[in-house]
C-alpha cells in the first residue's frame, strides 16, 4: 500500500458514507447486502463486512434482526450551553430555561452517601474512602433524554447542614455556587474539561443510545479558595447534541 492510500475496506466505507450524507441511501433504506457490496465494488467478503462494521461504529447503520441493515435517521444536532451566566434567583441555567412556560424539559434526580473512589477523591482533594453525597440526574427535552450527570459532595463539608442534599431542603435545587454561600463558602471558580468516548452500556440505555454510540463528556468541578467543593461528570450523547460555550470577556 502506498503511502496515503486507504485500506479497500474503508474506501468502500468512505463510498457508501457519501452515498448516505448525499441522500442517495436515504434513511429507513436497506443498506446493500455483504454480497451486493462484494460484487458492486471487486472485494472480499472479509472488506465488505469490514466496511459494514465500520458503518454500524459510526452510527449511520443499524442491524434490524432478520430483515438486514438500515440506514439510521440522522438527527440534526441540538445546542446544550454552558456558560458562567447566572440568573436571577439562583437557579441553575437549565432550570432557569424551564421556567419558560413553553419549555418542555424535566429532570429526575437521586442521592445517596458513598465512598469517594480513587478518582473521584483525586477530583475532590480527599481521601479514597471518604464519604461523599452522590447525586445522579436524568435530564430530559419534550420527553426525550439527552443529559446525564452525576456529582460529588465531601460530607466533611456539607454534612449534616441543610444543604446536604442538593435536591432538597430550603436550597434543593438552587445550584452549587448558592448552597455553598449558605456554608459561608465562596466558589470563586469553575474549571470544565471536554472530552469523548464510546457511551458505557448503562448510558447509552438511559440515553436512547445503540453500542457504539460516542457520548461527550464534560468533567466540572467547583473550587472555593482553591479546594474543590463539587465535582461531576455529564455525560450529553455527541450524535443529537453540540455543547456551546459562552464565556464573558473581562
Amino acid at each position: 500500500m502506498t503511502f496515503g492510500e486507504q485500506p479497500a475496506y474503508l474506501r468502500v466505507a468512505g463510498d457508501l458514507r457519501k452515498k448516505i450524507v448525499d441522500g442517495l441511501l436515504p434513511p429507513h433504506t436497506r443498506l446493500p447486502s455483504q454480497a451486493r457490496i462484494r460484487e458492486e465494488y471487486g472485494v472480499s467478503d472479509t472488506v465488505a463486512l469490514e466496511a459494514r462494521k465500520v458503518l454500524m461504529a459510526e452510527g449511520l447503520v443499524e442491524g434490524r434482526s432478520g430483515s438486514g441493515t438500515y440506514v439510521r435517521e440522522r438527527p440534526v444536532p441540538r445546542r446544550v450551553a454552558r456558560s458562567g451566566y447566572r440568573p436571577a434567583g439562583g437557579a441553575t441555567p437549565f432550570r432557569q430555561e424551564q421556567a419558560d412556560g413553553e419549555a418542555r424539559g424535566t429532570w429526575e434526580s437521586g442521592s445517596e452517601q458513598t465512598l469517594a473512589s480513587g478518582a473521584v477523591a483525586e477530583r475532590l482533594g480527599v481521601k479514597p474512602g471518604d464519604r461523599v453525597m452522590r447525586t445522579r440526574y436524568l435530564f430530559r427535552e419534550a420527553g426525550e433524554a439527552m443529559m446525564l450527570s452525576t456529582s460529588w459532595e465531601p460530607l466533611d463539608l456539607t454534612g449534616r447542614t441543610p444543604v446536604m442534599l442538593p435536591e432538597e431542603g430550603p436550597l434543593g435545587g438552587m445550584g452549587v455556587v448558592e448552597r455553598m454561600a449558605a456554608l459561608d463558602v465562596v466558589v470563586d471558580n469553575v474549571t470544565e474539561e471536554v472530552g469523548a468516548r464510546p457511551g458505557l452500556a448503562e448510558e447509552l440505555h438511559a440515553l436512547g443510545g445503540v453500542p457504539g454510540h460516542v457520548v461527550l463528556v464534560i468533567q466540572r468541578t467547583f473550587y472555593a479558595s482553591g479546594r474543590p467543593v463539587e465535582t461531576a461528570d455529564v455525560v450529553i450523547p455527541a450524535d443529537r447534541y453540540r455543547v456551546a460555550y459562552h464565556l464573558p470577556v473581562k
